[in-house]
């Protein structure tokens, strides 16, 4: 069994290359299903979701190579629909968007229930009211979801209930080569959805509107192969900018785009950090006194929920009581319980939870209970006084490229350690 370990109580200083977004480089890679042809996908994570979705596809036909760390190499044009291993799909959120890419290039589908951390429910109804839109027949249960059509997707007009990151994608996948125009409204706004679109359009679609709330999807008879660079992580971003302000340190983050971390700055920037930003970095210089803030988590542009935990750390070391509010998801704060294990006072009420800052962290055994809540323990442990071990660090691995070096290079006393299991 692998842990993470750490010593606190050193302030982080250095410089760190962000990696490519994973939120990005996944439904670009299950995109290129669409493809019979080669693309090559540059600045891709080395996290373990990527090397899951790359094996996933592997399995289903595909040749994948990689050409070094962060480029590889995916040629689908051998891939076989409704093959994907359902051991394989259930251990990931993003492998449901096989549903889209094998709809979008065969008229069907057929993919195992997804996997991904528990936040409480995650409904596909909003998947499945796209596809029948789009002109498929849909069957799903607990186990596996099924897409049928007589002609494959058809263009239409979708309005979303909800705004919803995952079915705005796996409606783009679809619609890029669906007979006719498809129109969604109320759609995502992320970075990840601009950057899918932009890497569909390189290869001949015909997208337009991505980044507002409502996106044009004018359908293609095929999609071409090409090279594209995924975007920098604003969540891998955010994640140091809020280690610099809560260890006190001085921070350079390279390979940023300052515009998608404005709702992410503004909010250290309230706890009174400083944030600088240049054409492709930012500087974040953390002050010894941290002031209390109120947070709530929204869809994009709003504060993400994604760097809740993180956030959460932060004001557990702030003057003053506190407020973090989740927008999105219901079960967002069982990381709760092990930050009070480290000494935090933190009172969840539902979706509100209150944190009495100023209270001294000190070091303990606790456990990452899902991909951000691990992340949020490490910036924790490396502010407590005394050793912290972290276990079931293959979740942070999931979306954090080489997080224990990058930290170490900027002081931190930190180390992934084997133990039997």
């Amino acid at each position: 069994m692998d842990k993470i370990v750490v010593r606190g109580g050193a302030s982080l200083h250095g410089s760190v290359e962000i990696s490519g977004m994973k939120n990005a480089a996944l439904p670009i890679i299950y995109a290129c299903v669409l493809v019979e042809d080669k693309c090559i996908i540059e600045n891709v994570p080395d996290v373990r979701d990527v090397a899951l979705s790359l094996n996933i596809l592997r399995e289903m036909g595909a040749t994948v190579n990689r050409i070094d760390k962060t480029t590889v190499e995916i040629d689908c044009t051998n891939v076989r629909c409704g093959t994907s291993k359902a051991e394989l799909v259930q251990k990931i959120r993003a492998s449901y968007y096989l549903l889209g890419s094998e709809f979008g290039r065969f008229g069907r589908a057929y993919v195992a229930y997804p996997g991904g951390c528990d936040f409480g429910g995650r409904p596909i109804d909003q998947h499945i009211k796209g596809f029948e839109l789009l002109g498929g027949t849909v069957k799903a249960d607990c186990e596996h979801v099924e897409i049928e059509s007589d002609h494959g997707p058809c263009g239409t007009s979708i309005f979303f209930d909800i705004v919803t990151v995952g079915a705005t994608i796996n409606v783009m996948l679809a619609a890029a080569m669906a007979e006719g125009t498809t129109i969604i409204e109320n759609a995502a706004r992320e970075p990840h959805i601009v950057d899918l679109a932009n890497f569909l359009n390189t290869c001949g679609a015909r997208i337009s509107g991505a980044g507002t709330d409502v996106i044009k999807i004018k359908g293609v008879d095929s999609l071409h192969g090409c090279t594209y660079a995924i975007i920098p992580d604003m969540i891998e971003a955010g994640t140091y900018m809020i280690a610099a302000a809560a260890t006190g340190g001085c921070i350079h983050l390279t390979n940023v785009i300052p515009k998608h971390l404005e709702c992410i700055s503004s909010k250290i920037e309230e706890t009174g950090a400083v944030v600088d930003e240049y054409d492709d970095s930012v500087v974040v210089t953390g002050k010894p006194s941290i002031r209390k803030a109120n947070v709530k988590t929204h869809p994009y542009p709003g504060f993400p929920t994604d760097m809740q935990p993180q956030m959460a750390v932060l004001l557990c070391l702030a003057n003053g009581v506190s407020y973090v509010s989740e927008g999105v998801y219901e079960k967002r704060f069982r990381y709760v319980e092990e930050l009070i294990k480290m000494g935090a006072s933190i009172k969840v009420n539902g979706r509100t939870a209150v944190i009495e800052g100023g209270k001294p962290l000190h070091g303990a055994d606790v456990v990452a209970v899902d991909l951000r809540a691990g992340v949020a323990m490490i910036i924790a442990a490396l502010c407590a006084e005394g050793t912290t071990e972290i276990s079931q660090i293959h979740l942070i691995e999931r979306g954090y490229d080489d997080v224990v070096g990058k930290l170490r290079s900027m002081g931190a006393d930190i180390e992934k350690v084997s133990y039997p299991d």
